[in-house]
This record gives structure tokens, C-alpha cells and sequence, in this order.
């Protein structure tokens, strides 16, 4: 039994990528509570590295027994240095403080996130480190805010990029994603107004038909027509742009958020931060028996996990 079993975490049955690599994942976690600044400071104590700021609501954790970790308010206009400026122009002094400005305003209400680098799948475990650090400085929350959802994000390397394999996961997941809302809201109101809306019903009577064997092409271009946000509890936005940047932005409302990188991004799970002991565990586990449905080609849905 691995280590990643033993702490509850299971592996996924293809735990290696095409080219016999092992296969990594990125984790976001959403909190309320202390500020960027303090939380990132926390983890520093707690896992080493070097600390370095970006802006007043963005830092950088270089280093750390865990890799590079970024904490940051999830605001993007309160990062506008990360914007491309308009052609002929530059941010300047009052965009920034502009920028600020908003974040002071909104800092109370906007989550915080802290943001994983890629790591190797049995390492997960020790994310829960991560989050038990954040709770002891005090940070909260338990799966939603009145504005919306903590999210617990997985940005989840796929054991292979072709079009089968894509197109199986997306099958598994949708013929699961009424299971994993349930299991995520877990009748909670304020959980269940959070979570992503789900893949519109024509689109999921297309996935589901077996007669539907896209090719990349073909599947990146159903996917935008039917999906061009990356509000889904399985966001292929990411995926998907790194084939095709350019076509998938074309496809997008201006100013839509898409980060290309070789990833399925799992938005559906919850974090608790603001809960003693809370682990990923569950969450992950949830995934695992998606990816356990599209390799056995099963009909059946994702059920809770027992932990």
C-alpha cells in the first residue's frame, strides 16, 4: 500500500502519463480570514522558502518543502501589473492604485487563494499540511460565502492528451455530476448556490452518445460552442488552450479568464479551511472514481466517498 493510501488519498488507475511519467496535479484552496500577506507569512514559518511580494495582495513562496506556493486575493483587478496593456499604452501610478484601492474595499468579502505549483500525485497528503497551517492563522470558511464558493481546485495532468482519452473523462464526469454535486453541496444552501453551473443538457445528450468520437478538432469546437466559460465543475478551457490558444480566445467574451497549461481543471469541490482537521481527501477521492469510471467504460455515477 502506498503512502498516499495509507493517509486516505487513492491513486488514480493510470497514475503515469503517456510516456511512463508520473503524472502531477496543482491545487487551489479558497479561504477567508487573514489577510495574503499574513497567510503567506504563515506558511513560510510552517514550510521554509523565501517570501517575496508581488503587490500588497499577491506573494510568491519560493522554495518551500512543498515547492513554489503563491497566496493571493482572488480579485484580478487588484493585480492589474498582470495585465497586457492597451496597445500604445502602459499601466501607470493610478491604474495600480486604483487596483489597491478596490482590494482594500473588498478584501473583507473576496477570498483569499493559495495556489499550488504541479506535484507528484502521492504528495497530496501533504497539502493538508497546507490547509491545517492556514486554519491555525486563522483562517475560515466552510465550503461557501454569500458571494459564491471557497473553491478547491484540481488542476489535474490527464494521463494522455489525445482525443479518446479527453473524451472519456468528460463522458465519465458528466454521467457523474449530479452524484459530485451532491456530495459537494451535502444539502448545504449556501454550498449548493455555489457550485458551478452544470454542462447544459443538449450538450451532455451529445457527450453521452455513442456515437460521438470527436477528434481534438472536433471536440474543442463543441466544447467552446456550448461552454465558452470556464464556469463548469470540469473546466477544459485550460486543456484546450494549450492546443489552441488563439482559436479557444476567439471563442471566449473578452474577458474571460483562461490560462493555458495541460490540465483538466476540477472546479467542482468545496474548501474548509475555517474546519479542524479538514482534509482533501474526500474531494480528490471523488475525482479518482471519475477517472476510475472512464477507464472501466462504466455507465454507473461517482458516489461519495466514505471519508
Amino acid at each position: 500500500m502506498t503512502e498516499s493510501s495509507k493517509a486516505g488519498f487513492r491513486l488514480p488507475p493510470r497514475p503515469l502519463r503517456a510516456d511512463g511519467t508520473p503524472r502531477r496535479v496543482g491545487v487551489e484552496i479558497e479561504f477567508m480570514g487573514p489577510s495574503a500577506r499574513v497567510a503567506a507569512a504563515a506558511l513560510s514559518a510552517g514550510l521554509g522558502g523565501r517570501l517575496a511580494e508581488e503587490d500588497p495582495h499577491a506573494f510568491r513562496l519560493e522554495g518551500t518543502a512543498l515547492g513554489d506556493i503563491r497566496v493571493e486575493l482572488d480579485l484580478r483587478a487588484a493585480h492589474p501589473q498582470r495585465r497586457a496593456p492597451a496597445q500604445g499604452s502602459a499601466p501607470g501610478l493610478p491604474v495600480r492604485a486604483a487596483g489597491r484601492s478596490l482590494a482594500a474595499l473588498l478584501g473583507p468579502v473576496v477570498p483569499r487563494e493559495l495556489i499550488t505549483g504541479p506535484l507528484a500525485l502521492d504528495r497530496l497528503p501533504e497539502v493538508d499540511r497546507l490547509a491545517a497551517l492556514l486554519h491555525a492563522a486563522g483562517g475560515r470558511g466552510r465550503g461557501a460565502v454569500l458571494l459564491g464558493s471557497l473553491g478547491l481546485h484540481f488542476n489535474v495532468e490527464p494521463p494522455d492528451l489525445d482525443a479518446a482519452t479527453l473524451t472519456g473523462l468528460l463522458r465519465a464526469y458528466l454521467r457523474s455530476e449530479a452524484d459530485l454535486r451532491r456530495a459537494t453541496a451535502a444539502g448545504g444552501f449556501l454550498a449548493a448556490r455555489g457550485l458551478p453551473p452544470p454542462f447544459p443538457a443538449p450538450y451532455i445528450a451529445q457527450v453521452l452518445d455513442p456515437a460521438y468520437r470527436p477528434d481534438l478538432d472536433a471536440l474543442s469546437r463543441d466544447y467552446l460552442a456550448a461552454n465558452p466559460t470556464r464556469h463548469r465543475g470540469l473546466d477544459l478551457l485550460p486543456i484546450l488552450a494549450h492546443r489552441d490558444e488563439a482559436g479557444v480566445r476567439a471563442a471566449l467574451p473578452p474577458d474571460e479568464k483562461v490560462s493555458p497549461r495541460p490540465v483538466l481543471h476540477y472546479r467542482m469541490p468545496q474548501a474548509h479551511v475555517g474546519l479542524a482537521g479538514w482534509s482533501l481527501a474526500p474531494a480528490w477521492n471523488l475525482w479518482v472514481g471519475v477517472e476510475e469510471m472512464a477507464a472501466a467504460g462504466s455507465p454507473q455515477g461517482a458516489r461519495p466517498d466514505p471519508a
